[in-house]
């Protein structure tokens, strides 16, 4: 009897874990591009005052058209992700966010830098409904909270790179060096994702005869399922508390506690890597989709505990980016089990759609909390900017436990029918 030489196949496990990773890691790495394009503009505010001799809120307003865009266009491409799939959407808003970064650059108008906004808007609003379909579609369940948690981390990091990167080569070089640099990398993390496409791949369902008109009332359904619109009031609430805390809280604190410039300016970055810090033990919390909004309350719960504590408490100066570390890994410990919420709620097929909607409450809130939380700023009421955030982080734990009562009395219902 011969032998013949067989190449051993790896077991299933080793192959599974190979394609998660990659789909985590590529899905991952344009998340962090999106994050990274949300703050293009803030760090460079002061150069761009100068350029363009507008106002802080004119800049402001630019954030705002930003946003408002990526709302509207993220509750659309949903449809447009479960529609076409989500590779060629994930790699046209790649190539639109290059684009607005070099047309930053070139801009030599006020209105230059709006009509790029809207160009920039566009790009970042598809990137929610294209990474949760891959993410729910192509990772195995046992690595869904891993997958969510390493989402949650790109993002993050996505936002301490914006002003990491920019701002050093504005100083040494100018602000439009700087913005050319941005779109730089958006293209070099778009021709990565189009060397691994394949990755992106979902399998195709056999096509089938349906009535037009029964289609429409199928692809609208999700509409009607009242878990879906809490978790977008989840969202909503949790873009509050992420704009109050990038923009104004660092600010406050200085004010209430008497923070050196220097370690206030690190609040943010503190706060950012803790975060990421707590999404890898989230992670593992979110391998067991029944304690999820058990994680997120105690998580919030912790957070507000410490926001109280610097708004109303007598903390030391030196204190504070202490604080708000321990402030940053509460919230990340809770991100893995935020996504898992959502999943919950989210019918089969229509992982596109839902995340558009619930996820365009994000940038509702981020276009909406500057313009209350500034106003107190410009009064002075810097006690109630934390107020505010206390009483957003309260908001928001009993919303994802409403999340939850929504789902069971659904299912209640149709078990009953």
């Amino acid at each position: 009897m011969s032998i013949t030489s067989i190449a051993p196949t790896p077991p299933f496990n080793a192959v599974s874990l190979r394609q998660d990773a990659g789909v985590i890691g590529l899905v991952g790495l344009a998340h962090m591009i999106s994050h990274f394009s949300q703050l293009l503009l803030a760090p460079l505010f002061p150069w761009l005052k100068e350029e363009f001799s507008v106002s802080y809120a004119e800049l402001g307003f630019l954030m705002t058209i930003f946003f408002v865009v990526s709302c509207a266009v993220q509750a659309l491409s949903g449809f447009v992700v479960d529609r076409f799939g989500p590779r060629p959407i994930l790699f046209a808003g790649l190539s639109l966010l290059g684009l607005a970064a070099f047309g930053y650059a070139v801009s030599t108008s006020y209105w230059m830098l709006a009509a790029f906004a809207v160009l920039a808007g566009i790009g970042n609003g598809v990137f929610h409904p294209v990474d949760y379909t891959l993410i729910n579609r192509k990772v195995s369940a046992p690595r869904l909270g891993h997958a969510y948690s390493f989402h949650g981390i790109s993002g993050s990091l996505g936002w301490a790179l914006a002003p990491a990167m920019l701002v050093p080569l504005a100083l040494m070089f100018s602000w439009r060096v700087a913005l050319m640099g941005a779109g730089t990398l958006a293209f070099v993390v778009l021709v990565v994702l189009m060397l691994n496409r394949s990755k992106f791949d979902l399998p195709v369902a056999a096509p089938k005869q349906v009535d037009p008109q029964a289609a429409t009332e199928g692809t609208f359904t999700f509409l009607r399922i009242p878990a879906v619109w809490m978790c977008f009031v989840f969202f909503f609430l949790y873009a509050v508390i992420i704009s109050v805390v990038q923009a104004f809280a660092p600010e406050a604190a200085r004010q209430l506690h008497g923070v050196p410039m220097a370690l206030a300016a690190m609040c943010l970055t503190v706060y950012m890597v803790c975060s990421a810090g707590g999404m890898v033990l989230g992670g593992f919390l979110a391998s067991d989709p029944a304690r999820c909004e058990r994680v997120v309350g105690v998580g919030f719960g912790v957070a507000a505990g410490v926001a109280l504590l610097i708004g109303f408490g007598p903390v030391p100066g030196l204190a504070v980016p202490a604080l708000f570390g321990v402030m940053g890994f509460a919230t990340g410990i809770s991100g893995p089990s935020r996504d898992l919420l959502v999943k919950k709620s989210t019918p089969e097929n229509a992982t596109g759609r839902v995340y558009g909607i619930v996820y365009s409450g994000l940038d509702i809130g981020q276009a909406i909390a500057p313009l209350f939380f500034g106003t107190l700023m410009d009064h002075g009421q810097y006690r109630g900017v934390w107020l505010g955030l206390i009483a957003t982080q309260g908001l928001l734990v009993l919303s994802a436990f409403n999340v939850r009562k929504v789902r069971r009395t659904a299912r209640a219902a149709l078990a009953s029918a």
